[in-house]
């Protein structure tokens, strides 16, 4: 059996761009949720002065993060990040060591 792939991506919009950028991503939480390899998609915000959203995600594997970056609502989001957002997504896959 193959181990999930884990990703956590910082999203760094613009100030005046953040609602705009929480708004895309909400709006592609239920599909994504819903797409057959994505087993965790999850949205956070910073607090206090932190203007930056957090995702955390679990996929099957790499090739159901293809797909999902595939979809057309994916695509639309990352095309509207290009004028919304201060520095490029920092993202980073890991997987769990722990087999417990």
């Amino acid at each position: 059996m193959q181990t999930p792939l884990h990703l956590f991506a910082k999203i760094s919009p613009k100030a005046d761009h953040f609602g705009d950028a929480k708004n895309a991503i909400l709006g592609i939480l239920r599909a994504t949720r819903e797409e057959e390899g994505c087993f965790r998609f999850d949205v956070f915000e910073g607090s206090g002065n932190d203007v930056c959203l957090y995702l955390f995600e679990e996929w099957r594997d790499d090739d159901a993060l293809s797909d999902h970056y595939a979809k057309d609502y994916t695509k639309a989001v990352f095309e509207n990040y290009q004028n919304w957002l201060a520095k490029p997504v920092e993202i980073h896959k890991f997987y769990s060591v722990d087999k417990v």
